[in-house]
């Protein structure tokens, strides 16, 4: 193939190829050319311009295919236009010889196509450049035409459309002759030449201006017959043109048009309306010939004409625009309702073409209304609507107040408005459903009267009005939650009021059941009592049907239907009412068959009649049970069910002789009480009924071949049996289209009506498929037969097996006795319920039983495999494959292939073969590769020569979707075939007419099954799979040339897939291209591809896709596609603006998850772009309210009218380009927005560091950061707050929580002390307030709660009076909810209040935790604790935030602990459910706990934190809150617990309150924490250990946990799992916190019993004590029981989880291991410092003996914390573990226990062996320990030596090695180190003990005089020596004050030459250095203290050396002159080094 790409075709190379392959080999070079030429050079071209005219132009002889044809005539085109034009007149004459030639034979054919699509070419490319050529060339195009087939007037007509795109005004001469051809054409037998030619009209009306003008009505009536008999694609190509056509008409009215052409004829918009609807009314036949069968009243419209015309209603509007439509939408509206009116009885004139006409007429409005308008014209448009409805409302009533009931009933008028409501009313409901919360203001707005209308509506006397009626209060409910309740309310009380009318029964029932099955869209629900009054209202209408025969059939439906309807409310709500329930239904049937006999003989056929109603609607509301509430389906509840089924069973026997005896009236009950109980029985398991299996089935078999069916909708009953994947080779039509819902009607055929509401009004409480739109059921004589065929497979599957053959046998004889149409039905009814069958025994892994089994079901589908029907073949192909795999037999399934091969080869006629062939393929796909090779040979072989045959594409088509199949399920075995096939499918591809688009479908998916089981294989190299890869990009490319757009979708899948496998080889920037031009294409299948495509490029290179796009919209000369903007907005704005248009859940899914992925990997680096994006949504919030920013202060009032009045004035100015976003997509938009912000969380600190980012700016304007769009973000989250839409404002609630929370803490640099956030506080107070008006739904309220919180705990605002505004809004709440759970609103289910109270107590603990936090952190350095005290001073916003709290924690308080005691509750095992009160708890009631419960969860932690807070503050002494309850409705307190509140409880005294309070919060955490869900959050851990801490804060907890040990253990378990279990550092560190906590009130309650023992028996002996603490008197602590033991396996957990060294088991050996110390991280080491200090206080909990058993553990894990982690640090530092271990050896050793008499001795030992082992880590051990840093272990052992008795550190030898250490030390080179040796000697030397400090003094002091005198001698030249300096002479000191008397004088004359050495005289006081100078003040200053102290041997040291003396005098001297400076100094350098010993004593000595 590389030979191929050159400018010039490589003739020699394209010689020597076989045919298929020249093919290929053409294609390719002309693929490469057309990019060549458009970057090579004009000369270059010119030069080889001749010979390739010449090559191109042989081409055209070689019957070139028609995607090569194109590509020639693009070429030849393009080459013209760039090269000289000279040669083109003879290139046009030779393609016009070519056309005239006389050859007909078809293998000259593509040369004579060729030539014509060459001519189109040229002219598009060079138009007027051609001159007057064109007449010749048109008129001889024309001319061939006449005689040509349907492919060449396919091409001519293309061609021609070219020619006047290229030609222009200048083609007028032809345009009459263009305009006669193209007529003929738009009705031409072939569906692709009607298309070509209706956009060659479309070309010609740009021009030719008599097409809308003169003979406009004549093109109307052509486009009306072109729709006769026309398919999809028809359809959308004529309506485009009738539509544009009719468009531009009205356009051209503009003066300015119209003066620079001849007077063209005006047209109205009533003229143009008025031809549309004589399309719709009439169809095509026009206004005169129509008489004749009028007048016989037969013709009906064909479905196909009504349905183009609807479409081009649609385009005609489109066309035209939003701004038209928004203007001229009041006459659109009544001409589009007046089409189903009266006046036209053709349109409406039998049930079934009304519900077609209507459903054309809905589809016109949602189209338009709900596609191009914006949200407020919506609004507008609504209102309009409701108008239409008032007026025919009044017209209505004019009617039913005439007295007389006959005429009453039977006028005319009641028929005529009917269908005009049902479509008005179903497009309001529609309309206000896709407005969400938006259009309140026009709810609210009673001059509108919208409800008023629509329940006055309720009692029409038509019944689909009825309905349709309580539709659209459905989707006003589920849009407007708020309305649900009081539209229930209202429509109960008119039901109640209104019992004896018989329309108010029906339309008010039907109304409470269509509000009923919008519960569950509105999360909020409704109050728990309706349930209530709704079963007692139907039990009422179901007891008094008797009492009126009027009214019995309306009361019986409507008792049922209300019965039906609540319970789709699901368990809660139904377990009420259950039994009153099952009662009516046993009532409902008779008792015993006796019973049954004699209804039957007493009857008549009303009474028949309302039975059978009562019965269809018990047994519906039974099926909506089961199906709704499947939880309370217990054995019990079945046993209930089950009693009346028999007698159900057995009337459905009796059924058809009672129909023979009262004949018809009866009928269509019958039916409908058929249908009720086979889809009862479908639901129940069939074990329910196994007496009555047989019956059923004898039924079912009747049903399925009754005399009386007419009617074969294969349609509704095959497509659930066939394979998705098989239905696309049937009809487009079964594929989504955006036409979806008119093109249905088509399916059906002509006889059949559409699925309507009116036919089964059970199902408008249903959720309907698809979202919004109306439920659609069937007529029941058609879903009875659905139901029939799915129940037969189950029960067929159960009953015996010789009952099953007979009904098998009996099943084809009735096919065999019937004939012609009704043979066809009863064989459609028959087939669907075997694979139906086949199916069910399939998926239950059943089997079939014996051999004969086999041989009807054989027969049956055999027949079915060829019948006609193309449905039917295809579901019994697939019952084929389905009776293999149930039978699993080997030798049977290749039997069954066999079967196939034979007919294949044999057959000749299309049906059998297309039959057999997919056949072949559902074997395969059921049954994997069947197991032989050579079996899937001869499969291939036999498709292969299938899918060649050209004369029917039918079979090609189904054989290469077999094929494709077959290469999906064979998986690598087909490796072998891949070449092969491949090539197969390039040839079809470039040969097959684009006019046969299926087989074109078909290779797609082909090529895309192959692409698939290639594989990854195809990245390869080799020869072989590089031209697999590409034929696969040639394949492609043919695709994505073809014309129609399914194929166009297979091409963008296949590429995906390729680009999936190979990525490399997959050219991204024209695959880019291609998703861009067809991003808003007309079919929803391209849309769908395109948007899967590109969500998948965009997860691995979305910048890359996002530039391609850009640069491809720069770059193209015509715009991409009128509605994606991309040159301006990128494809990202593209797509936001695709979503706002597209209906498809699907596509809309996928463009959100593309806009996601390219979010995550973009939004950093284009953040303005991001951000204006979502911006430029968003403000269309803005733009809808008028109430502006910040000041809401006005009344609100006035604001209403203000909203309201914004929504009624219409825009009659400028026209709306496009319409603002609506509130889904500014939803996406405020969500992306957080995105983002999280996306900067990861990526560069300056996003959120105003000064760096400020300063990153200035040096790279490029660099753009989030914190400096801050204002944008709280623009954009106010605008999204304060919006109409109840889902915007939560997502811009949550926007404004994030951007709180992120930029809290971000400082202002401008005003240093204050952050950056602190600007915005009046837009966020603005954002918040609307939130908490009363009409605001809860859970807006809720999260408006926690904003508040989060905002007043960020600290921002530091001044109290600001504070206030937001604080003032949580006491408003506050207010509101102290009421109780009964004050609420009762517009919601109680949960919602529940909801509602929780999150505004959540949000006051949060605050009040903040609070006490920040009191505590700013009372630590004032070291007072009082919390009374208050300051009253605004700015000390510690003091004054807990102010703010205290005023109402007394009503906080309470409610926290009622919360927290229904949290209790709530959270108990179900076990305890009979315990629980009945009335439920403070915050939520008994029936709706299961709701609530969630809330609870959610706000509980923070709850119990902050009680816990209260509670210390309080001290557990607080005046019980009881008292200032008066005014609370219920006071609800703890004191209440588990007692009704009725019942006079005892008084309690305080004690037990407390304990109930505190073992409250101890309960709940405990439980929590004891067993965390994996979704327990963080925050709720953490909080709840805060709230365990804050307990054991005070000492009377404390007493409680200290006094039982039990739950001391229990606690410490659990708080051990929480370590094992959560990795997170804070939770470790808090559970630590609680752990030390425990063991000091262990620590407590043991001191305590030991002083009070002390105290009873001081007089006793001390003796006799008893010991207590653990380990009594043995010393033992056993696992489980103790205290010690539980903290130990807790910090040994936490210790050997940072430092695994410590664990003797891992190192391998008990002793010391060498390895190198380490550093931890910072958590680390606090985790390890935590667990030391509390491993420091165990020894106090114990008993003597006790604390023997634990210390050789302490100790180890003490010392080897100082051994791993001892790293020499800069600067002598100790790291923080080393001073935590430190500091607990320091405690440990001090222990009272190192003194107790009985375990003195034993301790004695383990220290000693302690300190040998820090001694031991000094010693090399082989040489490799020699990183430890020496200070550590100094210090270590200094604390030994100081902190335990002389006893433990005198024994010679240890005394010997530590003073070895010390002298070692002091040799070290290091000044830090020598530093802080001296430091420690002198507190040793300190040491009071002589035995103890003696030995160190002898041994050191000689070596440290000899130091200091070399010092002398050297001179210091650094601070670090002038401080080793100062520390040896503070040892000196020391010294002489320790030494005696008379050795005393020695070391002062040792010391006193030292210090006068250092001293200098004032001349060289000047000159000295700073150092010199130090030292000078300190040696004087020391002198001066020494002198008067030791005065004596002072003077005789003085007098023996008068140089000294000389000296000494001298400094003095030259002090006193600059005395008055030098004495701050030198102070300071004393202070500095008596500090840094301070210090180190404080830390541990």
């Amino acid at each position: 193939m590389e030979l191929a790409h050159s400018l010039l075709l490589n003739e020699e190379a394209y010689n020597q190829l076989g045919e298929v392959q020249k093919a290929e080999f053409i294609f390719d070079w002309l693929r490469y050319l057309e990019k060549l030429l458009l970057a090579t050079s004009r000369s270059d071209v010119r030069e080889k311009q001749k010979t390739l005219v010449e090559q191109l132009l042989s081409l055209l002889n070689s019957s070139p295919g028609p995607p090569t044809r194109k590509l020639l005539a693009k070429n030849l085109a393009i080459l013209y236009s760039i090269g000289d034009t000279f040669s083109v007149y003879e290139t046009i004459d030779k393609c016009n010889d070519l056309i005239r030639s006389k050859d007909d034979s078809p293998s000259y054919l593509p040369t004579k196509l060729a030539a014509v699509v060459c001519l189109g070419s040229l002219y598009k490319k060079l138009g007027r450049i051609l001159g007057n050529t064109f007449t010749d060339t048109v008129g001889n195009i024309l001319k061939a035409m006449k005689s040509a087939e349907s492919q060449g007037r396919y091409e001519i007509m293309l061609s021609l459309q070219n020619i006047l795109s290229g030609l222009g005004a200048a083609a007028t001469p032809c345009h009459r002759d263009v305009y006669k051809a193209a007529r003929s054409c738009l009705t031409d037998r072939s569906m692709a030449v009607r298309c070509a030619a209706a956009k060659c009209l479309l070309e010609l009306q740009n021009e030719a201006v008599f097409m809308w003008s003169t003979d406009l009505d004549s093109v109307a009536t052509l486009c009306f017959k072109s729709f006769e008999g026309s398919n999809y694609d028809v359809r959308i190509s004529v309506s485009k043109l009738l539509g544009t056509v009719l468009a531009k008409a009205i356009i051209s009215k503009d003066p300015g048009a119209a003066a620079s052409r001849q007077s063209v004829r005006r047209v109205s918009l009533e003229e143009v309306l008025e031809l549309l609807g004589t399309g719709f009314l009439r169809g095509s036949s026009g206004f005169l010939r129509a008489s004749g069968d009028m007048l016989k009243g037969t013709s009906s419209v064909s479905r196909d004409v009504r349905v183009g015309v609807t479409q081009a209603y649609v385009v005609f509007v489109s066309t035209l625009g939003g701004a038209w439509l928004e203007k001229n939408f009041a006459t659109f509206l009544s001409h589009t309702l007046s089409l189903v009116s009266q006046s036209h009885p053709k349109a409406t004139q039998t049930q079934i073409d009304a519900v077609c006409s209507r459903r054309c007429v809905s589809f016109i409005l949602r189209a338009t209304v709900g596609g191009l308008l914006g949200e407020k014209a919506q609004i507008a448009a609504a209102k309009d609507i409701c108008q239409a409805i008032w007026k025919l409302k009044k017209v209505m009533d004019a009617v039913m107040s005439d007295g007389n009931l006959e005429t009453r009933l039977g006028s005319a008028d009641v028929a005529a408005s009917q269908h005009m409501l049902v479509c008005a009313l179903q497009e309001l409901g529609n309309l206000i459903h896709s407005l969400g919360t938006t259009p309140a203001p026009l709810l609210q707005d009673s001059s509108a009267g919208v409800l008023d209308n629509i329940i006055s509506v309720t009692l029409h006397p038509s019944i689909s009005v009825r309905l349709a009626a309580a539709w659209c209060l459905h989707c006003i409910a589920v849009a407007l939650p708020s309305y649900l309740t009081p539209l229930l309310d209202r429509c109960l009380e008119r039901l109640t009021v209104l019992k004896s009318s018989p329309e108010a029964v029906t339309g008010f029932s039907f109304a409470v059941a269509a509000l009923l099955g919008a519960v569950k869209h509105c999360p909020l629900g409704i109050p728990h009592g309706k349930g209530k009054i709704i079963m007692t209202l139907a039990e009422d209408l179901l007891c008094s049907a008797a009492q009126n025969s009027r009214l019995s059939t309306q009361r019986t439906q409507a008792g049922w239907l209300l019965i039906a309807a609540l319970m789709t409310l699901g368990p809660a709500f139904v377990s009420h009412h259950l039994a009153r329930v099952l009662l009516l239904w046993k009532c409902v049937f008779p008792v015993s068959p006796k019973d049954l006999e004699t209804e039957k003989s007493r009857g008549d056929s009303f009474t028949w009649q309302v039975t059978l109603e009562g019965r269809a609607g018990a047994l519906c509301a039974i099926k909506s049970f089961v199906s709704h509430c499947g939880d309370l389906l217990t054995e019990e509840v079945i046993q209930h069910l089950l009693p009346p089924l028999p007698c159900a069973v057995d009337l459905l026997t009796l059924l058809s002789s009672i129909l023979k005896t009262y004949g018809s009236p009866l009928k269509t009950s019958s039916v409908v009480y058929r249908q009720r109980l086979y889809e009862l029985l479908i639901l129940l398991p069939p074990e329910t009924y196994e007496g009555y299996l047989c019956a059923v089935l004898r039924e079912l078999a009747a049903d399925l071949t009754a005399p009386d069916i007419q009617v074969a909708a294969s349609t509704f009953l095959l497509p659930r049996l066939c394979h998705q994947d098989d239905l696309l080779i049937l009809s487009p039509l079964l594929q989504d289209t955006d036409h979806r819902f008119i093109e249905e009607q088509l399916l059906l055929g002509n006889g059949i009506a559409c699925g309507s509401l009116e036919y089964d009004p059970y199902s408008v409480y249903k959720k309907d498929v698809e979202g919004d739109s109306v439920p659609k059921p069937l007529p029941p004589a058609l879903s009875v037969i659905s139901s029939a065929v799915k129940l037969f497979g189950v029960v067929c599957a159960h009953v015996g097996e010789a009952q099953r053959l007979l009904i098998l046998e009996q099943l084809l004889d009735s096919i065999k006795h019937t004939k012609g149409a009704r043979q066809q039905v009863v064989q459609l009814h028959v087939v669907s319920s075997v694979s139906s069958f086949l199916k069910y025994v399939a998926g239950s892994k059943g089997h079939l039983g014996p051999e004969e089994m086999r041989r009807p079901v054989l027969a049956l589908v055999m027949g079915a495999l060829e019948s006609p029907s193309p449905l039917l073949r295809c579901a019994a192909a697939e019952a084929w494959a389905r009776l293999a795999q149930v039978v699993d037999d080997g030798a049977f399934t290749a039997a069954l292939a066999q079967v196939s091969f034979d007919k294949l080869k044999s057959a000749r006629d299309a049906v059998t073969r297309t039959g057999h062939s997919l056949a072949l393929g559902s074997l395969h796909r059921y049954l994997g590769g069947i197991s032989s090779s050579q079996h899937l040979n001869s499969c291939v072989g036999i498709l292969y020569t299938l899918s060649q045959d050209s004369t029917s594409p039918d079979v090609q088509t189904w054989a290469l979707h077999s094929l494709s199949l077959i290469i999906d399920s064979a998986g690598p075995l087909y490796y072998t075939h891949a070449e092969p096939t491949l090539s197969l499918i390039i040839m079809l591809l470039l040969n097959v007419p684009p006019t046969h688009a299926e087989v074109h479908q078909s290779l797609g998916r082909c090529l895309n099954a192959l692409i698939t089981t290639l594989g990854p294989e195809l990245q390869g190299n080799s020869t072989s799979i590089s031209t697999l890869r590409t034929s696969c990009l040639l394949g492609c490319a043919v695709m994505q040339d073809n014309p129609d757009c399914l194929v166009q979708a297979q091409a963008i899948s296949c590429l995906q897939q390729l680009h999936m496998f190979a990525p490399r080889h997959v050219n991204l920037s024209s695959l880019v291209s291609c998703l861009c031009v067809n991003l808003c294409s007309p079919y929803l299948l391209l849309r769908r591809a395109v948007l899967a495509c590109l969500r998948q490029l965009v997860q691995r290179e979305a910048a890359e896709v996002s530039e391609h796009a850009v640069m491809l919209a720069k770059d193209s000369r015509e715009e991409l596609t009128p509605d994606a903007n991309i040159r301006e907005v990128g494809l990202e704005g593209a797509l936001l603006t695709l979503l706002d248009k597209e209906t498809d859940g699907r596509l809309c899914h996928d463009i959100k998850e593309t806009l996601n992925h390219m979010l995550t990997s973009m939004a950093v680096d284009k953040l303005s772009f991001w951000l204006k994006l979502c911006k430029d949504v968003l403000a269309a919030s803005a733009d809808f309210t008028t109430v502006t920013c910040v000041d809401t202060m006005q009344e609100e009032e006035g604001d209403k009218v203000d909203d309201a009045s914004v929504l009624t004035i219409r825009n009659d100015g400028r026209p709306h380009p496009s319409t603002n976003p609506r509130w889904a997509t500014r939803v996406f938009a405020a969500e992306c927005v957080c995105r983002i912000i999280n996306q900067c969380e990861n990526a560069h600190s300056a996003h959120f560091d105003i000064a760096l980012a400020q300063e990153m700016k200035k040096r790279d304007s490029r660099n753009d950061f989030l914190v400096l769009h801050l204002a944008d973000l709280i623009r954009m989250a106010f605008m999204a707050a304060t919006d109409h839409s109840d889902q915007l404002r939560l997502s811009g609630l949550e926007t404004l929580l994030v951007v709180i929370r992120r930029f809290a803490t971000i400082p202002e640099p401008e005003f240093p002390g204050h952050v950056i956030l602190e600007q915005y506080q009046a837009n966020v107070g603005a954002a918040l307030r609307p939130a908490f008006t009363s009409e605001t739904p809860p859970d807006v309220t809720a999260k408006a709660c926690q904003v508040c919180s989060a905002w007043i705990a960020s600290g921002v605002v530091s001044d109290l009076n600001d504070l206030r505004r937001v604080h003032q809004l949580l006491v408003a709440s506050l207010t509101k909810i102290q009421v109780g759970k009964e004050a609420l609103s009762h517009l919601y289910n109680e949960s919602a209040s529940t909801m509602e109270i929780l999150a505004v107590l959540k949000a006051w603990a949060e605050v009040y935790i903040i609070a006490v936090e920040r009191h505590k952190n700013h009372k630590q350095p004032l070291k007072t604790t009082c919390s009374e005290e208050s300051v009253g001073n605004g700015s000390i916003s510690s003091e004054g935030l807990l102010d703010l709290v205290h005023a109402d924690l007394g009503t906080l308080s309470r409610l926290w602990l009622a919360a927290l005691q229904d949290f209790a509750l709530l959270t108990l095992p179900s076990e305890f459910a009979s315990q629980l009160p009945v009335e439920g708890g403070a915050f939520y009631t008994a029936e709706t706990s299961e709701n609530a419960k969630l809330h609870y969860y959610n706000s509980w932690a923070f709850i119990l934190h902050a009680t816990a807070l209260w509670l210390t503050s309080t001290g557990f002494v607080a005046a019980d809150p009881d008292e200032g309850a008066s005014n609370l409705s219920r006071p609800v307190t703890p004191t209440s617990m588990c007692q009704g509140s009725s019942s006079g409880a005892p008084v309690k005294s305080p004690e037990d309150v407390y304990t109930e309070r505190f073992h409250l919060i101890l309960g709940i955490s405990v439980e929590f924490l004891c067993s965390l869900r994996s979704d327990a959050t963080m925050e709720s851990i953490t909080a709840c250990l805060h709230a365990l801490q804050a307990l054991l804060d005070v000492p009377w907890p404390r007493s409680k946990i200290g006094s039982d040990q039990d739950l001391g253990i229990e606690l410490l378990n659990v708080l051990h799992r929480v370590i094992l279990t959560r990795e997170s550092p804070s939770i470790q560190l808090a559970s630590l916190e609680v752990v030390r906590q425990i063991i000091c009130a262990a620590q407590e309650h043991v001191k305590e019993k030991r002083r009070s023992a002390e105290v009873d028996d001081g007089a006793a002996e001390k003796e006799t004590l008893p010991e207590f603490g653990e380990g009594k008197d043995t010393g033992g602590l056993v696992p489980g029981k103790s205290l010690v033991f539980a903290t130990l396996e807790l910090c040994v957990c936490i210790l050997v989880r940072q430092l695994p060294e410590l664990n003797p088991k891992l190192t391998g050996s008990p002793g010391v291991k060498a390895t190198k110390p380490q550093m931890l991280s910072e958590d680390g080491s606090r985790l390890v410092s935590a667990a030391l200090v509390i491993l420091s206080e165990l020894p106090a909990v114990c008993s003597p003996e006790g604390s023997i058993s634990i210390l050789p553990t302490i100790l180890y894990l003490t010392i080897g914390v100082l051994r791993e982690t001892a790293v020499k640090l800069p600067g002598g530092q100790l790291s923080s573990t080393v001073a935590a271990s430190l500091q607990a050896l320091k405690g440990i050793l001090s222990s009272p226990m190192a003194r107790a008499e009985k375990s003195h001795t034993a301790w004695t030992d383990l220290l000693r062996s302690a300190l040998t082992t820090v001694l031991d880590c000094w010693d090399p051990v082989a040489g490799t320990h020699q990183e430890l840093d020496e200070v550590s272990l100094l210090t270590a052992i200094t604390v030994f030596t100081l902190s335990t008795s002389p006893e433990v550190t005198t024994i010679p030898c240890l005394q010997k090695r530590c003073i070895e250490k010390f002298k070692a030390t002091l040799e070290i080179k290091d000044p830090m180190v020598q530093i802080k040796t001296y430091q420690l000697l002198l507190s040793i030397f300190q040491y009071p003990n002589p035995a103890v400090s003696y030995p160190y003094i002898y041994s050191l002091v000689s070596s440290i005089v000899e130091k200091l005198q070399e010092i002398d001698k050297r001179k210091p030249e650094d601070t670090t020596e002038l401080q080793i300096f100062q520390e040896g002479i503070k040892v000196l000191e020391a010294l002489v004050a320790i030494a005696e008397e008379q050795h005393r004088s020695q070391l002062v004359a040792c010391l006193l030459p030292i210090l006068i050495s250092f001293l200098l005289d004032e001349n060289a006081l000047g000159s000295a250095t700073s150092i010199m100078r130090n030292l000078h003040d300190f040696a004087l200053q020391n002198l001066m203290q020494i002198g008067p102290q030791y005065s004596s041997v002072f003077k005789s040291v003085m007098a023996s050396s008068p140089a000294l003396k000389a000296r000494l005098e001298a400094a003095i001297k030259g002090n006193q002159e600059s005395v008055k400076l030098k004495i701050p100094t030198s102070k300071h350098t004393k202070n500095s080094g008596k500090n840094s010993s301070i210090q180190l004593k404080t830390n541990f000595l």
